[in-house]
Order: structure tokens, then C-alpha cells, then sequence
């Protein structure tokens, strides 16, 4: 089949991975005009998600592009430590850089699929019969499937499910990764080894060092306007963090020579079903929830069950799209929990002891690690004969 796939992040090339491996003619549009090499750490939890990175031939690669293992230290205003987070509660199995994973995707898929950088749908017309699609730049086109694997903000969402604010929840905070300049970050260790410091007030949390980014920032907020510019979201940030304590006031004094602020909301997908028609979500635009963790274990796993309910069903796409909604609606359910606005930032000053409380407990910490990785393994990937072998 011809099938469009829109997004060229992680879903998308991941979704390129399998279904050119099935044997479908694959397009993939991407609004940037380049690959994204940016943004922070993301993860892989449980040994299901290992596994499949191993059945791709790309968990060997991505080991040797992990990220170095980075405790986070809970700290007080006078830089007391009051508590640790363990790499392996915030790392995962595996932790990458996100653009070192787009790119070992990308790498893995370009020479079988077709890229298109620097262009995006501005229309999408399902007959029923075929899926006619409309770009900005180029042609326009009709594909067999249009896979949408475009984020939270998923253009082929709104195209072919409705606006975002039908399906779109705003959880009450926004993050920023502010790149500042070279040695505006002191260097932070504890116990004599490299850490990430995390420092909170009621609705607010700021932390330095580790693999996100120079200064990583969460606080509440309500939502912000779409449209904004970098001198915008600069005075966001310090509005948001107007007279905060630790060394805020020295870190935000760098706020107008960083190299790059990447300020978005936290914000969760709530949707019943991800398929209509012969149009299907993937990731982040089916199932995102930001910061929450599973987002790039929920995008891998849910391009092979894609692509592999489409080969077991011969290319009957009513019938695998019924499958991946059943299949992946049950295992993306820990994505429709959890908010982590909440978690890192907690709105009073008794969350914020209590947090450190739990991360004090030795057994605490035990339990969370369990359910992680219980929920991570809570699916048994079929083997898809067609996908089984290059």
C-alpha cells in the first residue's frame, strides 16, 4: 500500500522502520525543515521495550549513545540535600538523547521510504476509498493510509479527528529546557560524583545539570497563547519565577543570551479510539502525555503493532485498526494517569515534603520501580511473520 506518514520525530520513523520492512510504499512529511536534533533525554523501560529496539538491530547503537546515569538530588533554598531520585526511576532501562534516537531511526529508514523535509498537510480527504492529501509546498497526493505520528499538537489529528481542544487536555503547568551560556551553570556534584539538583516552591521546580538541558524548568501556569516568540516566552519564565529563591535570580539573569528556550505545556491526549477510516495516530498525537515518561516506549511499540496488524490482516486496514485500537488502548493506559506537572512541581509546600518523604524510603522507591516497569512489560508483542525478517 501507499501510506503517508506524517511526523519524521520518533513515530514516524519508527513507523517507516516496520511498514517498509511489510512492504508498503512509504512517504514521510516533516514540517522542519531538517531533521530535529534538538530536545532532551528520552527513554525505554521493561524488558518488552528492550527487546524490541533489539528485534530492529538498533539496541547495540543506542547503548553506545546512552546518556551517563544521573541521580536527581532534592535540595532545600540552602542547598541541603533532602532527598535522591535514582537514574533508574527517571532513565529507564536505556536513556538517549531524543535527537540521537530520531536520527538512528532516520538513518535506519531512509533508504527504503521517501522523506519530505520542509512541508506539511494542509488538507486531508478520506473517501473511503483512499486518502487525498493537500501540502503546503508539494503536490498534492493520494496514499491508501495516512498515519498521523505528528505530537501532541498532530496536524493529521485535527484534520481527521477534530480541533485539538476536543481531544487535548491542559494539565495546569508548562516546562522549559533554556540552553544558557557557557558557564552560567555551576557544576553540581554530591557525594563527589555528577548530579542533577532539583530545587522547589509550592507550583514551581527548577533543575540544573544532568541530560535535559543546562536549566530545566516546570511551574503551573494556564495555558498560554499558541502563537509566541522566544522574547515572549523569555518574560514567561521570568514572571513564572519571580522572586524565587536557590540560585534562581543568578540562573534567570542569563535568560536573554541563551541560546535557545523550549517553552510548551504540559498537556495529555485523551481519545477513546486512534484510528478513523483509513487514518491512524501514532505516539504522541494518539497517546501523549508530556514529561510523563512512556512517551517514546508507547511510539516503538505501537508502530509495530501497527505495522504488524496490517500484514495479519492482509491489508485489510478496518480490520488491524480495530486490533491496534484494542491492543494499544490497553497497554497506553499508564499514559492516561499520570501528571507530571504535578509530580515535579507540587503546588504546596506539604506535596513537596511528602515527595521527598517517599524518595527517602528505600522501600518507596522499590514499589514506584515495580510499577514502572510492570507497566512498561504489561503487553505480549505478537510475532508478525511478515515483519520477522528484512
Amino acid at each position: 500500500m501507499r501510506i503517508l506518514v506524517h511526523g519524521a520525530g520518533i513515530a514516524g520513523p519508527a513507523a517507516a522502520f516496520w511498514l517498509t520492512r511489510a512492504g508498503h510504499e512509504v512517504t514521510v512529511v516533516e514540517r522542519a525543515a531538517d531533521l530535529r536534533t534538538g530536545g532532551q533525554a528520552v527513554d525505554f523501560k521493561g524488558s518488552v521495550q528492550i527487546d524490541l529496539l533489539a528485534r530492529m538491530g538498533l539496541l547495540e547503537r543506542l547503548r553506545a549513545l546512552r546518556t551517563p546515569p544521573t541521580d536527581l538530588v532534592l535540595v532545600d533554598a540552602s542547598g541541603a540535600h533532602r532527598a535522591t531520585i535514582p537514574h533508574s526511576f527517571i532513565g529507564g532501562e536505556l536513556e538517549v538523547l531524543r535527537g540521537d534516537l530520531s536520527r538512528v531511526l532516520y538513518e535506519a529508514t531512509r533508504d527504503a521510504c521517501t522523506y519530505v523535509f520542509g512541508d506539511t498537510l494542509t488538507a486531508l480527504d478520506d473517501t473511503g476509498d483512499e486518502v487525498a492529501a493537500t501540502f503546503q509546498r508539494s503536490p498534492a497526493r493520494t496514499f491508501d493510509l495516512a498515519i498521523g505520528a505528528d505530537g501532541i499538537g498532530s496536524t493529521v489529528r485535527r484534520l481527521a479527528f477534530g480541533p485539538r481542544e476536543h481531544h487535548v487536555r491542559h494539565l495546569g503547568y508548562h516546562y522549559a529546557l533554556v540552553d544558557l551560556p557557557a558557564g552560567q551553570v555551576p557544576e553540581t556534584l554530591h557525594e563527589g560524583r555528577p548530579v542533577a539538583l532539583m530545587y522547589n516552591e509550592p507550583g514551581r521546580m527548577a533543575s540544573i545539570g544532568g541530560p535535559k538541558a543546562p536549566l530545566f524548568l516546570v511551574f503551573a501556569s494556564e495555558p498560554l497563547p499558541e502563537r509566541r516568540d522566544r522574547h515572549h516566552d523569555a518574560k514567561v519564565i521570568a514572571r513564572a519565577y519571580s522572586g524565587a529563591g536557590w540560585r534562581l535570580p543568578e540562573l534567570l539573569k542569563g535568560l536573554p543570551q541563551a541560546s535557545s528556550i523550549h517553552l510548551d505545556a504540559i498537556a495529555r491526549v485523551d481519545m477513546k479510539g486512534f484510528t478513523r477510516g483509513r487514518v491512524a495516530l501514532l505516539g504522541d498525537a494518539a497517546q501523549g502525555n508530556t514529561l510523563g515518561g512512556f512517551g517514546s516506549g508507547l511510539a516503538l511499540v505501537g508502530a509495530y503493532v501497527l505495522a504488524g496488524e496490517l500484514a495479519a490482516a492482509g491489508g485489510d486496514h478496518r480490520t488491524a485498526f480495530a486490533r491496534y485500537d484494542r491492543i494499544m488502548d490497553r497497554y497506553s493506559k499508564v499514559a492516561r494517569k499520570g501528571n507530571a506537572g504535578r509530580f515535579l512541581a507540587p503546588r504546596s509546600s506539604a506535596g513537596i515534603r511528602l515527595r521527598a518523604a517517599l524518595f527517602s524510603s528505600e522501600a518507596a522507591k522499590r514499589a514506584m520501580l515495580r510499577f514502572i516497569d510492570d507497566a512498561a512489560s504489561d503487553i505480549a508483542l505478537p510475532g508478525y511473520p511478515a515483519l520477522t525478517s528484512p
